[in-house]
């Protein structure tokens, strides 16, 4: 080809690709994510397929200040008990994970951090695949750079399934307790995030044995998250207490509770496992150590009455 003439068709369709690449793979994601850093995600590509399945949809977006810290403790103890440590991927729970999917591969168990279902939730679709797994890593660096943990977390309290149609906490909080995400007790966020890993079969409101058992494990790990401040990267731990105690409208400020946990629990608690190497376990009576091994470390019990998480 002279030195100046045009490229011929196939050399015209490379750079057509190339453009494409550099647009959809590059430039767009990185867009997208310095957008949402400040905005709002819109619908998530989940929240248009069960529309379309007919399960309604209802959210209702709220600041991070608007969603009480309870409800941060119980997600972290539940899904990401390293979310402040790690850079968006927990190695040790993903070799924990294959290990426990090498050994039992009925009962399939994830490994995924709270900064890779937000990646996976805002960003991408919800069907298992390498293609997936491959952009979520993309996604999950780009967050993590791009947004920090505070965000990350309030766009994943925001954005997370907690049933048929319900997205985000407030909307959540509204339909299974009649109040609003700031005004949630311990018990009740600890039952919120035990229904994560199965929103569709699972009720926070109305929970099953296994729900229950679980939400106490969560109460318990919780707790734990509060005194290690594990949660510190999101917030305040003065701002959190203060945030905990202001009282609802009408009604006398409460004194403040030593111990974070709901008389209305319907077992014994379990004693709660370390977060880290180097911290002591919370101390529990007697009648909780017989109780189900600590959510954080070892797989929960094969439900009785209701599917296992997926």
């Amino acid at each position: 080809m002279a030195r100046g003439s045009r490229p011929g068709p196939i050399g015209r369709l490379f750079r057509l690709l190339v453009t494409l690449v550099v647009i959809f793979g590059i430039a767009g994601p990185v867009l997208a994510v310095a957008v949402y850093r400040f905005v709002p995600p819109p619908l998530t590509y989940l929240m248009v397929q069960r529309a379309f399945e007919g399960r309604g949809f209802s959210r209702d977006w709220v600041p991070l200040e608007e969603i009480n810290p309870r409800l941060v403790r119980a997600v972290i103890a539940a899904e990401d008990a390293r979310f402040c440590e790690h850079r968006g991927f927990d190695v040790e729970a993903i070799r924990k994970a294959l290990e426990n999917n090498r050994r039992q591969p009925g009962r399939i168990r994830g490994g995924s951090t709270i900064s890779q279902q937000t990646a996976k939730n805002v960003f991408l679709w919800p069907q298992r695949n390498w293609l997936r797994k491959g952009l979520e890593a993309y996604f999950t660096v780009l967050i993590e750079f791009g947004w920090g943990k505070r965000r990350i977390m309030e766009v994943y309290l925001n954005s997370i399934e907690w049933g048929p149609g319900v997205y985000g906490a407030q909307a959540a909080a509204r339909k299974y307790f009649g109040v609003s995400a700031k005004d949630l007790t311990a018990n009740q966020a600890a039952r919120m995030a035990a229904v994560l890993p199965n929103p569709l079969e699972w009720r926070a409101d109305r929970p099953g044995p296994y729900v229950r058992r679980r939400s106490g494990s969560i109460t318990a790990n919780a707790g734990i998250v509060r005194r290690s401040g594990s949660a510190a990267c999101v917030l305040s731990e003065a701002a959190a207490a203060a945030a905990e105690e202001k009282p609802k409208s009408g009604e006398a400020k409460r004194p403040r509770l030593v111990i974070e946990k709901e008389p209305e629990l319907p077992e014994p608690l379990p004693e709660a496992p370390a977060l880290t190497p180097d911290l002591p376990p919370a101390a529990e009576p007697p009648a909780a150590r017989a109780a189900e091994p600590p959510l954080l470390d070892i797989p929960p019990p094969e439900p009785a009455t209701e599917p296992p998480p997926y």
